[in-house]
């Protein structure tokens, strides 16, 4: 049986104990921090980008793996597989699409998966993809299946505070203070590949977070309930903990994964920012 590797950029945000797990591999996405580029999770935390905006007011740049890197990665991966799977943050948010595709056309089956997603959005299909080259399916299959994942994959977060996203040229400074005003919290959720505004909820945060979560878990019947990621951005632990206690109390899960958001989508939302992830059973229309 051929031997399949399991790969992503790092947008993924899973686990060290999952990717350890699961033997997946990871590439790093630069960040720019001042005039220090550093590797995503490697030399360089959400903290760190806390720590620095907090000092400067500034906040990082992302940027995706060149072509060069890409099939660097893809030639020492390939030393220890037959073919391999690879995910990147969604196309329409980043390069790194673009970037991976033309790097792996210089390889044999060696499959770029655009996630249309990105943080534990794209964990869930990266571990999807591990759990089915373990049962010893053909990676042409694979590939075929997470097609089919991919639109089924139910990904958002609840924002405390629209700063970063301000900052980033991503919110309005008009909407940033009707925000404020009102303390409004918005949902983002991530469709088609992109992100959008869903429901604003309004309120004290961690009473927002329990309003979100009752919402989100709604139609249990289209629930694959195999798995459901909580992830965050470095919320308060009481906060965290309340929301994964609600989530077991749902009794809907079998397995409840805890994560903390990387680099990417930490500097975009911020400090306290926290999403309920899942796969429904249908796309999501």
């Amino acid at each position: 049986m051929s031997k399949i590797i399991i790969s992503s950029d790092s947008t993924c945000d899973l686990s060290a104990e999952l990717k350890e797990k699961y033997g997946i591999k990871i590439i790093p996405l630069g960040i720019t921090l001042g005039t220090q580029v550093y590797r995503d999770g490697v030399d360089i935390t959400p903290d760190d980008i806390y720590a620095h905006h907090e000092k400067t007011g500034e906040l990082p740049k992302t940027t995706a793996s060149n072509v060069g890197e890409c099939i660097d990665y893809f030639t020492e991966l390939k030393k220890d597989g037959d073919a391999i799977i690879h995910f990147t943050i969604s196309s329409a948010m980043s390069s790194t699409y673009n970037n991976t595709c033309m790097a792996a056309e210089e390889f044999d089956d060696v499959y770029v998966i655009d996630a249309q997603n990105l943080s534990t959005g794209s964990g869930l299909l990266v571990l999807a993809a591990a759990e089915m080259a373990q049962s010893g399916m053909a990676a042409a299959d694979i590939v075929a299946k997470l097609e089919e994942l991919k639109p089924c994959v139910d990904a958002s977060f609840v924002i405390d505070s629209l700063e970063y996203l301000h900052k980033g040229g991503r919110c309005s400074a008009l909407a940033m203070l009707g925000a404020n005003l009102l303390k409004l919290k918005p949902c983002i959720e991530v469709k088609n590949g992109s992100m959008g505004v869903g429901k604003k909820y309004r309120g004290a945060y961690g009473r927002v977070l329990s309003e979100y979560v009752e919402e989100r878990l709604q139609n249990v019947d289209d629930i694959d309930t195999s798995r459901v990621f909580v992830t965050h951005a470095g919320c308060d632990e009481d906060i965290v903990n309340a929301v994964v206690e609600q989530v077991k109390s749902k009794g809907i899960f079998d397995e409840i994964l805890l994560t903390r958001a990387g680099c990417t989508v930490s500097s975009h939302c911020g400090a306290n920012t926290l999403g309920v992830l899942f796969i429904r059973k249908s796309p999501i229309a």
